[in-house]
């Protein structure tokens, strides 16, 4: 359980907002716009009205007590670039920032951001991936090329044990674990057999999973 400092309740914020929630963070929620800190009420821990490029209402929020600082303004870089910097001269220990093109980034990692996320474009490369093969529910990126991959399996491995598939020599993949039902197993062998509805868990490289559940 993490203490996360978010700023910027837009959509992308909301939407963090009830995701931290979910995972049981404990979230500060900052937003100068009233009606968008009474939206976020259910789902955070506090929330204040405020300007976050004012350095002393930074400074009263305890930058320091938070493991992470989600800075997740879209429409106003300026404030975005400005907040990233106040934060990390009042200690921020993380602080992850929102952008929207190669530009803003460069800029926001130079002025004190840790990390630098592109909603859309991240969006948008989830959803090339997962529609350019069969079966993929979803995955996790590794780096550029690798991934962790969450698999539907195919009707046509149903009753095929690891060994008939050979997918390591045919296609340099690695089944992690399978859940059949609600039972998750990663203790696996040669003679694991899979059935029809079963899930699993692959890595390896995406353009190797793209042709082994390549889209027909």
């Amino acid at each position: 359980m993490k203490s996360v400092l978010l700023i910027g309740l837009g959509r992308f914020g909301r939407h963090a907002a009830r995701k931290l929630d979910q995972l049981n963070h404990h979230v500060m929620a900052i937003d100068k716009d009233d009606k968008l800190v009474d939206a976020v009420l259910p789902y955070v821990t506090n929330a204040q009205i405020g300007d976050a490029t004012n350095e002393e209402f930074l400074s009263s929020l305890g930058i320091r007590n938070f493991d992470v600082c989600i800075v997740a303004i879209g429409d106003d870089f300026q404030s975005s670039l400005e907040i990233t910097s106040l934060l990390k001269e009042l200690g921020a220990q993380k602080v992850v920032s929102r952008a929207a093109r190669d530009v803003q980034a460069k800029f926001l990692l130079q002025n004190g951001a840790d990390q630098v996320i592109y909603p859309e474009k991240l969006l948008a490369n989830w959803t090339a991936i997962k529609h350019s093969g069969d079966h993929i529910i979803n995955f996790i990126d590794i780096d550029d090329s690798h991934a962790i991959f969450e698999i539907a399996v195919p009707d046509s491995w149903d009753g095929k044990t690891i060994a008939d598939l050979d997918i390591r020599n045919k296609y340099n993949l690695n089944i992690m674990a399978f859940k059949h039902g609600r039972t998750m197993t990663v203790n696996m062998n040669s003679e694991t057999r899979f059935a029809k509805g079963d899930i699993i868990l692959v890595i390896g490289e995406i353009k190797d999973v793209q042709k082994c559940f390549r889209a027909k």
